[in-house]
Protein backbone atom coordinates (compact mmCIF):
# COMPACT_ATOMS: atom_id res chain seq x y z
CA UNK A 1 0.00 0.00 0.00
CA UNK A 2 1.25 3.62 -0.58
CA UNK A 3 2.36 5.51 2.51
CA UNK A 4 -0.02 8.31 3.58
CA UNK A 5 -0.38 10.57 6.40
CA UNK A 6 -2.27 13.24 7.91
CA UNK A 7 -0.64 16.91 7.76
CA UNK A 8 -2.11 19.65 9.27
CA UNK A 9 -0.82 22.82 11.37
CA UNK A 10 -3.90 22.15 13.89
CA UNK A 11 -2.56 18.72 14.39
CA UNK A 12 -6.04 16.23 15.51
CA UNK A 13 -8.67 18.93 15.77
CA UNK A 14 -8.55 19.96 12.54
CA UNK A 15 -8.32 16.58 11.07
CA UNK A 16 -10.99 15.07 13.46
CA UNK A 17 -13.28 18.01 12.04
CA UNK A 18 -13.06 17.50 8.49
CA UNK A 19 -12.16 12.93 8.81
CA UNK A 20 -14.83 11.54 10.63
CA UNK A 21 -13.87 7.45 12.18
CA UNK A 22 -15.63 5.88 9.59
CA UNK A 23 -13.64 7.97 7.05
CA UNK A 24 -10.49 7.70 8.45
CA UNK A 25 -10.99 3.91 8.96
CA UNK A 26 -12.04 3.87 5.22
CA UNK A 27 -8.30 5.79 4.44
CA UNK A 28 -6.64 3.50 7.14
CA UNK A 29 -7.57 0.16 4.95
CA UNK A 30 -6.67 1.51 1.60
CA UNK A 31 -2.86 3.22 2.80
CA UNK A 32 -0.60 2.49 4.89
CA UNK A 33 -1.11 5.17 7.40
CA UNK A 34 -1.18 5.77 11.42
CA UNK A 35 -3.23 8.23 12.79
CA UNK A 36 -1.09 10.76 13.71
CA UNK A 37 -0.97 14.40 12.53
CA UNK A 38 2.44 15.93 11.43
CA UNK A 39 2.79 19.63 11.26
CA UNK A 40 5.10 21.29 9.18
CA UNK A 41 8.42 21.15 11.24
CA UNK A 42 7.80 17.83 11.42
CA UNK A 43 8.24 17.75 7.67
CA UNK A 44 11.57 20.15 8.15
CA UNK A 45 12.82 17.02 10.58
CA UNK A 46 12.16 14.73 7.55
CA UNK A 47 9.83 12.44 9.03
CA UNK A 48 7.36 12.38 6.46
CA UNK A 49 10.45 11.61 3.19
CA UNK A 50 8.48 8.25 2.56
CA UNK A 51 5.00 9.77 2.52
CA UNK A 52 3.39 9.52 -1.04
CA UNK A 53 -0.09 10.57 0.05
CA UNK A 54 -1.12 13.52 2.25
CA UNK A 55 -4.26 13.87 3.34
CA UNK A 56 -4.89 17.78 5.02
CA UNK A 57 -7.61 20.28 5.65
CA UNK A 58 -7.81 23.94 6.42
CA UNK A 59 -4.32 24.27 8.34
CA UNK A 60 -2.56 22.76 5.31
CA UNK A 61 1.48 24.63 5.84
CA UNK A 62 2.66 26.86 3.38
CA UNK A 63 5.86 25.27 1.67
CA UNK A 64 8.48 26.36 -0.70
CA UNK A 65 9.01 24.36 -3.91
CA UNK A 66 12.83 23.44 -2.01
CA UNK A 67 11.16 22.73 0.55
CA UNK A 68 9.01 20.34 -1.07
CA UNK A 69 11.55 18.89 -3.14
CA UNK A 70 14.02 18.03 -0.35
CA UNK A 71 11.61 16.96 2.81
CA UNK A 72 8.74 15.42 0.74
CA UNK A 73 10.53 13.56 -2.21
CA UNK A 74 8.22 10.99 -2.90
CA UNK A 75 5.36 13.13 -2.62
CA UNK A 76 2.62 12.41 -4.94
CA UNK A 77 -0.66 13.65 -4.51
CA UNK A 78 -2.35 16.31 -1.46
CA UNK A 79 -5.89 15.50 -0.73
CA UNK A 80 -7.05 19.03 1.05
CA UNK A 81 -10.60 18.51 2.91
CA UNK A 82 -11.16 21.85 2.75
CA UNK A 83 -11.93 24.56 0.26
CA UNK A 84 -9.51 27.36 -1.43
CA UNK A 85 -6.04 26.26 -2.19
CA UNK A 86 -4.54 29.56 -3.17
CA UNK A 87 -2.07 30.00 -0.03
CA UNK A 88 -0.19 26.77 -0.55
CA UNK A 89 -0.80 25.04 -4.04
CA UNK A 90 1.05 26.86 -6.49
CA UNK A 91 4.63 25.26 -4.75
CA UNK A 92 3.52 21.90 -5.11
CA UNK A 93 1.93 22.00 -8.53
CA UNK A 94 5.62 23.34 -9.69
CA UNK A 95 7.42 20.54 -8.36
CA UNK A 96 4.39 17.86 -10.34
CA UNK A 97 2.37 17.17 -6.49
CA UNK A 98 -1.59 16.16 -7.46
CA UNK A 99 -3.58 18.61 -5.67
CA UNK A 100 -7.34 17.59 -5.11
CA UNK A 101 -9.47 20.15 -3.20
CA UNK A 102 -13.00 19.95 -2.05
CA UNK A 103 -13.85 22.83 -3.06
CA UNK A 104 -17.24 21.58 -4.51
CA UNK A 105 -18.10 20.25 -1.08
CA UNK A 106 -17.45 22.94 0.86
CA UNK A 107 -20.02 24.81 -2.11
CA UNK A 108 -22.63 23.12 -1.08
CA UNK A 109 -23.55 25.00 2.68
CA UNK A 110 -22.94 28.43 1.17
CA UNK A 111 -25.38 27.27 -1.56
CA UNK A 112 -28.04 26.94 0.80
CA UNK A 113 -27.18 29.71 2.74
CA UNK A 114 -27.62 32.10 0.05
CA UNK A 115 -30.50 30.47 -1.79
CA UNK A 116 -31.79 31.17 1.91
CA UNK A 117 -31.30 34.86 1.80
CA UNK A 118 -32.23 35.29 -1.73
CA UNK A 119 -35.50 33.52 -0.94
CA UNK A 120 -36.23 35.65 2.48
CA UNK A 121 -35.10 38.84 0.62
CA UNK A 122 -38.07 38.45 -1.75
CA UNK A 123 -40.10 38.08 0.87
CA UNK A 124 -39.34 41.58 2.33
CA UNK A 125 -37.75 39.34 5.22
CA UNK A 126 -34.87 41.67 6.78
CA UNK A 127 -37.26 45.24 6.30
CA UNK A 128 -40.25 43.63 8.13
CA UNK A 129 -37.92 41.91 11.11
CA UNK A 130 -36.26 45.40 11.64
CA UNK A 131 -39.85 46.87 11.81
CA UNK A 132 -41.54 43.87 13.69
CA UNK A 133 -38.72 44.23 16.28
CA UNK A 134 -39.74 47.56 17.61
CA UNK A 135 -42.76 47.43 19.08
CA UNK A 136 -46.27 46.57 18.75
CA UNK A 137 -47.14 49.49 16.99
CA UNK A 138 -44.56 48.91 14.49
CA UNK A 139 -45.79 45.63 13.04
CA UNK A 140 -48.87 47.43 10.48
CA UNK A 141 -45.80 49.35 8.81
CA UNK A 142 -43.99 45.65 9.00
CA UNK A 143 -47.31 44.32 7.35
CA UNK A 144 -47.50 47.27 4.69
CA UNK A 145 -44.07 46.71 4.11
CA UNK A 146 -44.34 42.86 3.32
CA UNK A 147 -47.29 43.69 1.01
CA UNK A 148 -44.39 45.93 -1.48
CA UNK A 149 -43.00 42.69 -2.54
CA UNK A 150 -43.77 40.60 -5.38
CA UNK A 151 -42.56 37.50 -3.43
CA UNK A 152 -40.73 34.97 -5.33
CA UNK A 153 -42.41 34.60 -9.24
CA UNK A 154 -40.71 35.84 -11.84
CA UNK A 155 -38.58 37.76 -9.38
CA UNK A 156 -35.18 39.75 -10.99
CA UNK A 157 -32.56 38.46 -9.19
CA UNK A 158 -28.70 38.98 -9.72
CA UNK A 159 -25.41 36.58 -8.78
CA UNK A 160 -21.96 38.02 -9.39
CA UNK A 161 -19.50 35.34 -10.28
CA UNK A 162 -20.80 31.83 -11.88
CA UNK A 163 -17.84 29.80 -10.17
CA UNK A 164 -19.14 26.35 -8.46
CA UNK A 165 -21.07 28.58 -6.09
CA UNK A 166 -22.67 30.62 -8.42
CA UNK A 167 -23.74 28.19 -10.51
CA UNK A 168 -25.18 26.13 -7.51
CA UNK A 169 -27.58 28.82 -6.31
CA UNK A 170 -28.38 29.22 -10.04
CA UNK A 171 -29.46 25.88 -10.43
CA UNK A 172 -30.99 25.62 -7.08
CA UNK A 173 -33.01 28.87 -8.07
CA UNK A 174 -34.46 27.19 -10.85
CA UNK A 175 -37.13 25.68 -8.45
CA UNK A 176 -38.38 28.89 -7.80
CA UNK A 177 -39.44 30.23 -11.14
CA UNK A 178 -36.96 33.20 -10.65
CA UNK A 179 -35.77 35.48 -13.38
CA UNK A 180 -31.64 35.01 -12.76
CA UNK A 181 -29.66 37.66 -13.65
CA UNK A 182 -25.76 36.81 -13.58
CA UNK A 183 -22.46 39.05 -14.39
CA UNK A 184 -18.68 36.62 -15.04
CA UNK A 185 -16.51 37.54 -17.86
CA UNK A 186 -14.99 34.08 -17.59
CA UNK A 187 -19.00 32.33 -18.71
CA UNK A 188 -19.77 31.38 -22.07
CA UNK A 189 -23.16 32.07 -23.31
CA UNK A 190 -23.40 28.35 -23.44
CA UNK A 191 -22.98 27.43 -20.06
CA UNK A 192 -25.24 30.38 -19.54
CA UNK A 193 -28.25 29.26 -21.25
CA UNK A 194 -27.40 25.66 -19.30
CA UNK A 195 -27.88 27.16 -15.80
CA UNK A 196 -30.75 29.07 -17.17
CA UNK A 197 -29.55 32.71 -16.42
CA UNK A 198 -29.22 35.87 -18.79
CA UNK A 199 -25.44 37.61 -18.91
CA UNK A 200 -25.43 41.31 -18.10
CA UNK A 201 -23.63 44.13 -16.75
CA UNK A 202 -23.36 44.31 -12.98
CA UNK A 203 -25.19 48.22 -13.69
CA UNK A 204 -28.04 46.65 -14.84
CA UNK A 205 -28.46 43.87 -12.35
CA UNK A 206 -28.05 46.22 -9.25
CA UNK A 207 -30.50 48.58 -10.86
CA UNK A 208 -32.96 45.55 -11.73
CA UNK A 209 -32.68 42.75 -9.37
CA UNK A 210 -34.19 43.00 -5.65
CA UNK A 211 -31.27 40.85 -4.58
CA UNK A 212 -27.45 40.48 -5.67
CA UNK A 213 -25.36 37.86 -4.08
CA UNK A 214 -21.48 38.26 -4.91
CA UNK A 215 -19.46 34.75 -5.55
CA UNK A 216 -16.56 35.99 -7.36
CA UNK A 217 -13.29 34.66 -6.49
CA UNK A 218 -11.23 36.36 -4.17
CA UNK A 219 -7.73 37.36 -6.64
CA UNK A 220 -6.70 40.66 -7.42
CA UNK A 221 -8.87 41.28 -10.64
CA UNK A 222 -12.06 41.29 -8.31
CA UNK A 223 -10.90 43.50 -5.62
CA UNK A 224 -12.60 46.62 -4.71
CA UNK A 225 -14.60 45.88 -7.98
CA UNK A 226 -17.74 46.70 -6.60
CA UNK A 227 -18.21 50.89 -5.62
CA UNK A 228 -20.83 52.92 -5.09
CA UNK A 229 -21.77 53.42 -9.09
CA UNK A 230 -23.32 49.83 -8.18
CA UNK A 231 -24.38 50.34 -4.59
CA UNK A 232 -26.46 53.67 -5.64
CA UNK A 233 -28.70 51.50 -7.88
CA UNK A 234 -30.05 49.54 -5.46
CA UNK A 235 -34.09 49.70 -5.70
CA UNK A 236 -35.51 50.98 -2.37
CA UNK A 237 -35.63 47.52 -1.04
CA UNK A 238 -32.91 45.66 -2.22
CA UNK A 239 -30.86 43.27 -0.48
CA UNK A 240 -26.82 42.76 -1.30
CA UNK A 241 -25.71 39.55 -0.10
CA UNK A 242 -22.03 38.72 0.12
CA UNK A 243 -20.64 35.41 1.30
CA UNK A 244 -17.62 36.08 -1.38
CA UNK A 245 -15.01 37.72 0.00
CA UNK A 246 -14.98 41.87 2.02
CA UNK A 247 -11.93 42.20 0.01
CA UNK A 248 -14.01 42.95 -3.62
CA UNK A 249 -16.74 45.38 -1.53
CA UNK A 250 -15.67 49.06 -1.57
CA UNK A 251 -16.56 49.07 1.91
CA UNK A 252 -17.02 53.21 2.52
CA UNK A 253 -19.12 52.98 -0.47
CA UNK A 254 -21.42 50.47 0.13
CA UNK A 255 -21.96 52.13 3.31
CA UNK A 256 -23.04 55.32 1.61
CA UNK A 257 -25.56 53.52 0.11
CA UNK A 258 -26.79 52.00 2.65
CA UNK A 259 -26.90 55.08 4.47
CA UNK A 260 -28.73 57.07 1.69
CA UNK A 261 -31.39 54.61 1.31
CA UNK A 262 -31.83 53.00 4.85
CA UNK A 263 -34.65 50.46 3.24
CA UNK A 264 -31.64 48.78 1.68
CA UNK A 265 -30.03 46.23 3.38
CA UNK A 266 -26.75 44.42 3.39
CA UNK A 267 -26.22 40.79 4.31
CA UNK A 268 -22.24 40.47 5.23
CA UNK A 269 -21.13 37.00 5.91
CA UNK A 270 -17.59 38.40 5.25
CA UNK A 271 -16.00 41.53 5.40
CA UNK A 272 -12.50 43.22 4.95
CA UNK A 273 -11.25 42.70 7.36
CA UNK A 274 -12.88 40.30 9.39
CA UNK A 275 -14.48 40.84 11.75
CA UNK A 276 -14.70 45.09 10.98
CA UNK A 277 -12.31 46.97 13.32
CA UNK A 278 -13.99 48.50 17.01
CA UNK A 279 -15.95 51.09 15.86
CA UNK A 280 -16.88 50.50 11.95
CA UNK A 281 -20.13 51.56 10.99
CA UNK A 282 -21.32 48.14 10.10
CA UNK A 283 -21.86 47.85 13.80
CA UNK A 284 -24.06 50.88 13.59
CA UNK A 285 -26.38 51.04 10.88
CA UNK A 286 -29.49 48.77 11.22
CA UNK A 287 -29.68 47.91 7.56
CA UNK A 288 -26.47 45.55 8.08
CA UNK A 289 -26.62 41.42 8.96
CA UNK A 290 -23.59 40.72 10.12
CA UNK A 291 -22.68 37.37 10.16
CA UNK A 292 -19.43 35.32 11.67
CA UNK A 293 -18.01 33.78 8.03
CA UNK A 294 -20.86 31.15 8.35
CA UNK A 295 -22.09 30.11 4.66
CA UNK A 296 -19.13 27.80 4.47
CA UNK A 297 -18.88 23.76 6.16
CA UNK A 298 -19.79 23.90 9.79
CA UNK A 299 -20.51 21.13 12.55
CA UNK A 300 -21.06 17.64 10.59
CA UNK A 301 -21.33 19.79 7.03
CA UNK A 302 -17.16 19.60 7.44
CA UNK A 303 -17.62 15.67 7.18
CA UNK A 304 -18.58 16.37 3.80
CA UNK A 305 -15.33 17.27 2.79
CA UNK A 306 -13.48 14.11 3.97
CA UNK A 307 -15.86 11.90 2.43
CA UNK A 308 -15.42 13.92 -0.91
CA UNK A 309 -11.45 13.74 -0.38
CA UNK A 310 -12.09 9.69 0.40
CA UNK A 311 -13.92 9.06 -2.87
CA UNK A 312 -11.12 10.97 -4.64
CA UNK A 313 -8.64 8.79 -3.20
CA UNK A 314 -10.59 5.91 -4.31
CA UNK A 315 -10.02 7.15 -7.64
CA UNK A 316 -6.55 7.63 -7.31
CA UNK A 317 -5.95 4.42 -6.53
CA UNK A 318 -8.20 2.89 -9.22
CA UNK A 319 -6.69 5.14 -11.80
CA UNK A 320 -9.72 6.81 -12.50
CA UNK A 321 -9.85 10.95 -13.58
CA UNK A 322 -10.16 12.99 -10.63
CA UNK A 323 -12.97 15.63 -10.42
CA UNK A 324 -11.52 17.91 -8.19
CA UNK A 325 -7.73 18.10 -8.98
CA UNK A 326 -6.37 21.94 -9.00
CA UNK A 327 -4.44 23.47 -11.82
CA UNK A 328 -2.35 26.31 -11.98
CA UNK A 329 -4.77 27.55 -14.80
CA UNK A 330 -7.76 27.08 -12.33
CA UNK A 331 -6.09 29.02 -9.80
CA UNK A 332 -6.40 32.04 -11.74
CA UNK A 333 -10.26 32.35 -11.85
CA UNK A 334 -11.11 29.98 -8.75
CA UNK A 335 -11.42 30.97 -4.92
Amino acid sequence: MLKAAYLNQGREPGIARVYDEATQAAISSMFDISSAVFAKEDVLADRLTDAEVLFSTWGFPVMTEDEISAHLPRLKVVFYGAGSVQAFARPLLRRGVTVVSAWMANSVPVIEYTVAQIILANKGFFGSSRLCSKDAAARKAAADHFHSFRGNYDTPVGLIGLGAIGAGVAQRLKDYRLKVYAYDPYCTPEKAAALGVELTSLEFMFETCLAVSNHTPNIPATRGMLRYDHFSRMPRNGVFINTGRGAQVVEADLIRALTEEPARTAVLDVTDPEPPVEGHPFYELENVILTPHIAGSAGAECYRMGAYMLEEARRYLGGEALRYAVSEKMLETMA
